[in-house]
Protein backbone atom coordinates (compact mmCIF):
# COMPACT_ATOMS: atom_id res chain seq x y z
CA UNK A 1 0.00 0.00 0.00
CA UNK A 2 1.39 3.34 -0.90
CA UNK A 3 1.45 6.11 1.69
CA UNK A 4 0.18 9.68 0.57
CA UNK A 5 0.38 13.40 2.43
CA UNK A 6 -2.55 14.87 0.61
CA UNK A 7 -6.01 13.67 -1.25
CA UNK A 8 -4.58 15.48 -4.25
CA UNK A 9 -1.12 13.58 -4.17
CA UNK A 10 -3.18 9.82 -3.66
CA UNK A 11 -5.77 10.90 -6.90
CA UNK A 12 -2.81 11.77 -8.90
CA UNK A 13 -0.85 9.11 -8.32
CA UNK A 14 -4.03 6.40 -8.12
CA UNK A 15 -4.61 7.73 -11.99
CA UNK A 16 -1.45 7.16 -13.04
CA UNK A 17 -2.33 3.53 -11.62
CA UNK A 18 -5.42 3.18 -13.87
CA UNK A 19 -7.97 4.00 -11.59
CA UNK A 20 -9.38 6.74 -14.26
CA UNK A 21 -13.20 6.68 -13.35
CA UNK A 22 -14.78 8.78 -11.07
CA UNK A 23 -17.75 7.50 -9.03
CA UNK A 24 -19.78 9.22 -6.50
CA UNK A 25 -22.01 7.64 -4.00
CA UNK A 26 -25.85 7.37 -4.92
CA UNK A 27 -27.42 6.06 -1.78
CA UNK A 28 -27.17 2.48 -2.24
CA UNK A 29 -25.11 1.99 -5.27
CA UNK A 30 -21.55 4.09 -6.63
CA UNK A 31 -22.34 5.78 -9.82
CA UNK A 32 -19.83 7.22 -12.59
CA UNK A 33 -21.36 10.69 -13.56
CA UNK A 34 -19.42 10.21 -17.46
CA UNK A 35 -21.38 7.35 -17.90
CA UNK A 36 -24.28 7.11 -15.75
CA UNK A 37 -22.99 3.61 -15.20
CA UNK A 38 -23.91 2.31 -11.35
CA UNK A 39 -22.90 -0.37 -9.50
CA UNK A 40 -24.29 -2.01 -6.10
CA UNK A 41 -22.00 -2.95 -3.51
CA UNK A 42 -21.58 -6.80 -4.58
CA UNK A 43 -20.67 -5.68 -7.69
CA UNK A 44 -17.47 -3.96 -6.55
CA UNK A 45 -14.20 -4.55 -4.42
CA UNK A 46 -12.52 -2.01 -2.73
CA UNK A 47 -8.64 -2.42 -3.86
CA UNK A 48 -7.05 0.07 -1.32
CA UNK A 49 -8.29 2.88 0.57
CA UNK A 50 -6.87 5.89 2.35
CA UNK A 51 -7.60 8.00 5.05
CA UNK A 52 -7.03 11.88 5.21
CA UNK A 53 -7.57 13.26 8.85
CA UNK A 54 -7.45 17.42 7.73
CA UNK A 55 -5.36 18.70 10.61
CA UNK A 56 -4.63 21.75 8.81
CA UNK A 57 -7.49 21.37 6.04
CA UNK A 58 -10.86 20.63 7.08
CA UNK A 59 -11.73 20.01 3.49
CA UNK A 60 -8.95 16.99 3.44
CA UNK A 61 -10.95 15.08 5.77
CA UNK A 62 -11.57 12.06 3.47
CA UNK A 63 -11.49 8.62 2.64
CA UNK A 64 -10.37 7.29 -0.75
CA UNK A 65 -11.30 4.02 -1.74
CA UNK A 66 -9.71 2.68 -5.23
CA UNK A 67 -12.55 0.22 -6.71
CA UNK A 68 -12.51 -1.86 -9.13
CA UNK A 69 -15.70 -3.84 -10.76
CA UNK A 70 -16.22 -7.43 -10.16
CA UNK A 71 -16.39 -7.58 -14.34
CA UNK A 72 -12.95 -5.86 -13.97
CA UNK A 73 -14.54 -3.60 -16.79
CA UNK A 74 -14.12 -0.40 -14.13
CA UNK A 75 -11.29 1.04 -12.34
CA UNK A 76 -11.51 4.47 -10.86
CA UNK A 77 -11.96 6.18 -7.26
CA UNK A 78 -14.48 7.20 -4.59
CA UNK A 79 -13.92 9.97 -2.47
CA UNK A 80 -15.92 9.95 0.85
CA UNK A 81 -15.66 13.07 3.00
CA UNK A 82 -17.08 11.92 6.44
CA UNK A 83 -18.55 13.94 9.35
CA UNK A 84 -20.93 16.98 8.47
CA UNK A 85 -19.95 16.57 4.59
CA UNK A 86 -20.80 12.78 4.30
CA UNK A 87 -23.53 11.67 1.87
CA UNK A 88 -26.32 9.90 2.85
CA UNK A 89 -26.09 5.96 2.20
CA UNK A 90 -27.88 2.80 2.95
CA UNK A 91 -26.60 0.64 5.54
CA UNK A 92 -25.08 -2.17 2.63
CA UNK A 93 -23.15 0.49 1.12
CA UNK A 94 -21.62 1.87 4.78
CA UNK A 95 -20.76 -2.10 5.77
CA UNK A 96 -18.99 -1.95 2.32
CA UNK A 97 -16.96 1.28 2.72
CA UNK A 98 -16.48 0.51 6.03
CA UNK A 99 -12.42 0.47 6.55
CA UNK A 100 -10.83 -2.57 7.81
CA UNK A 101 -7.84 -2.29 9.55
Amino acid sequence: MHIYDTVTAALADLKKRDFTTDFNIAFDKIKCADTDRCFSPSEFEIVEHYRFEGNTDPGEEAVIYAVSSKDESMKGVLVSAYGMYSDSMSDEMIQKLRVQQ
